[in-house]
């Protein structure tokens, strides 16, 4: 095993033993999944939360945005203070205090209280998600970074699967508010699992010197780097099609094609184990391929897929089988792209890993929440709105692509 540390390449060798790499990659893994977990397990109870709370349908499901709005925020300010302060600290707050907001929603009296922690929750929350991309940037050389964010990208195509799975099996047997508790204790464990396993691999020598405004503005020095913002612009525009897949694909399955669902859970189950696949696939595939390469066929491919679904609808129509096949070529492709594109960016962006990896995920969550209500808005009696979104996204996804690979050798 290769790693190198930001300062120190000695540094890194206590991680060359399989096992304590192993520790550190479920870490960093269960750091970037925790954030999808907190949306995902407790959706199913909504309508009993907005019960509980004496709230309606709107008022529950403001819960998601509050929590979108905070992981959007926490991101663009964290990823910048950890190149300032280092990445532990960063890492252990923000899993305490994604631990202390879970709690505070567990108890949560009111709607409105529920919602200023479901914005806390998100903002600690983010720290796991921006800051684990710089730590994997400082550990591991180019020549790593594929495949160690194929296999995050993989562990982390597990969340969509496992978390609504695991939160119906909670809510089966006790209240909304047990989900939140459940998911403070990941918090805690998160915190004890960075302190033991997660070495600071930004030495103070490396570190961004000039406060939190200076690191701040490191966001902006990063995107006026053209070979940078080619892949954020790319990963913000395939986050806008992945957002718009989730807003659109339960009313596909189970409105139009009747699907039960367990079905239909079964339909996005298969997907994601396609996206897990093409994860694992691009690992591969980088040591024969250079990244830009690998980010401009997948990009390909999932456009295809998108656009062959959007044409089916303008003409004849498109049976079950057609729409799921169509969906899974996209988001098996999207395994392929979205660790692409990571790397690319983390690797051009090592001057200040956190604030490239804020930008990241700052476009991607920002471009995708702005995505996501517009398959809504015009209507859900057929798959054609998703796949437009879909098209136009990965459309312009796949230019930035092009650009990401105009822009390697420079």
């Amino acid at each position: 095993m290769t790693t190198r540390s930001a300062a120190s390449p000695a540094a890194a060798g206590p991680y060359a033993v399989k096992p304590e790499r192993l520790r550190l990659l479920l870490v960093l893994a269960g750091l970037s999944g925790v954030s999808p977990l907190a949306t995902d397990m407790y959706v199913a109870a909504l309508p009993e939360l907005a019960r509980s709370l004496a709230t309606d349908a709107a008022g529950a499901q403001l819960s998601l945005t509050s929590f979108l709005v905070g992981i959007i925020a926490g991101q663009l300010a964290l990823g910048p203070l950890s190149d300032a302060v280092g990445r532990r600290p960063v890492l252990i707050g923000g899993s305490v205090l994604f631990a202390g907001f879970s709690v505070v929603c567990a108890l949560a009296p009111t709607v409105a209280v529920l919602n200023s922690a479901r914005t806390g929750q998100g903002v600690a929350g983010a720290a796991g998600i921006v800051v684990s991309r710089a730590v994997v940037t400082d550990l591991f050389d180019d020549r790593e970074l594929p495949s160690v964010f194929s296999r995050l990208g993989a562990i982390g195509a597990l969340a969509p699967v496992l978390a609504p799975l695991a939160g119906g099996a909670l809510l089966l047997v006790v209240p909304w508010r047990y989900v939140f508790a459940v998911l403070a204790l990941m918090g805690v464990l998160l915190a004890v699992g960075v302190w033991r396993w997660i070495p600071e691999s930004l030495p103070p020598g490396a570190r961004l010197t000039g406060g939190l405004a200076l690191s701040l503005r490191a966001i902006g020095r990063v995107a006026a780097q053209p070979a940078v913002l080619a892949p954020v612009l790319a990963l913000a525009c395939g986050g806008a099609a992945v957002f718009a897949y989730i807003a659109g694909t339960t009313f596909v399955f189970q409105d139009i094609y009747h699907l039960s669902p367990a079905l239909s859970s079964l339909v996005y189950g298969v997907n994601a184990l396609g996206n897990m696949s093409g994860s694992l696939a691009y690992g591969r595939l980088a040591r024969h391929r250079t990244p830009e390469a690998l980010l401009l066929i997948s990009g390909i491919l999932a456009t295809a897929g998108a656009v062959a679904l959007l044409l089916l609808q303008a003409t004849t129509g498109s049976s079950i089988t057609l729409t799921w096949l169509c969906l899974l070529i996209t988001v098996s492709a999207f395994g392929l792209f979205f660790p692409a594109v990571i790397t690319i960016a983390q690797s051009r962006g090592r001057a200040a890993p956190g604030a490239t990896s804020a930008l990241l995920g700052g476009g991607q969550f920002l471009l995708g929440a702005a995505a996501s209500p517009v398959v809504g808005m015009f209507g859900t009696q057929s798959p054609a709105p998703m796949a437009a979104v879909m098209t136009v996204s990965l459309t312009l996804g796949t230019l930035a692509a092009i650009a990401t690979k105009r822009t390697q050798s420079h």
